[in-house]
């Protein structure tokens, strides 16, 4: 779709949703970010994988991975209530798949970190922002595969100061998330969306924000050819 196209279909659908409902949904995209994504590296338990959707969610994260070579993912419905329905969730569930995704990120420009307890880490407060981030997680029991690790750019860890030696994958993610997406926001990066992928990602809100949404869409985008 062009640029004009895209105005008409937003136009007709303001014209039948709720002015609140809009206001709500522009204010969201503006900390929209794909600056920042996530891959899911076989995460078996739903609910850690849920946990981490709905928290990137809330931080504005727009674009996950899940790579399902061996752990097929399933959404727990109670745990992420209802977050799936607003980002871009891209599952790579072949053989190859953990190659695919990493292939998938390089093309745009992500520079990709391992977050692991390996030796050879730094700290997070360390890892710099100053290029886009896919922060990968590992499964539960076995963490990272040697593949992710191996082509890396950065390996990283959170501190631990207890007995305890790792948190739960899904407290991990929160913690990364929330101090990486406050300390790019801190900076001078590009990390909002751009007006295309604004206007996409507003069409794609407002056809999700009534019942018959996905029909209308169709109807709109034949209308504006």
């Amino acid at each position: 779709m062009n640029t004009d196209q895209r105005s008409n279909i937003i136009a007709k659908f303001t014209d039948i949703i709720n002015e609140d409902r809009i206001a709500l949904l522009k204010e969201t995209l503006l900390q929209r970010t794909r600056y920042l994504t996530v891959v899911l590296d076989d995460i078996y338990l739903p609910q850690n994988a849920s946990a981490i959707i709905r928290t990137s969610e809330c931080l504005g994260i727009q674009s996950l991975h899940s790579i399902q070579e061996r752990n097929k993912h399933k959404i727990n419905r109670d745990v992420v209530n209802g977050a799936a329905k607003w980002i871009d969730l891209e599952c790579y569930s072949e053989s190859t798949g953990r190659k695919a995704c990493l292939e998938n990120l390089k093309l745009q420009n992500y520079k990709i970190v391992a977050m692991t307890l390996s030796k050879d880490c730094i700290p997070l407060e360390e890892l710099p922002v100053d290029e886009k981030l896919a922060l990968c997680f590992g499964c539960e029991e076995t963490g990272l595969s040697n593949e992710i690790e191996d082509k890396a750019d950065y390996k990283v860890q959170i501190p631990l100061h207890g007995f305890t030696q790792s948190y739960n994958v899904s407290v991990s993610a929160g913690i990364c998330l929330y101090y990486l997406s406050n300390k790019i926001k801190d900076t001078e990066q590009d990390w909002q969306l751009n007006q295309e992928e604004k206007e996409n990602l507003l069409i794609d809100w407002l056809s999700k924000s009534t019942p018959t949404g996905s029909s209308l869409l169709e109807k709109y985008k034949e209308d504006s050819e």
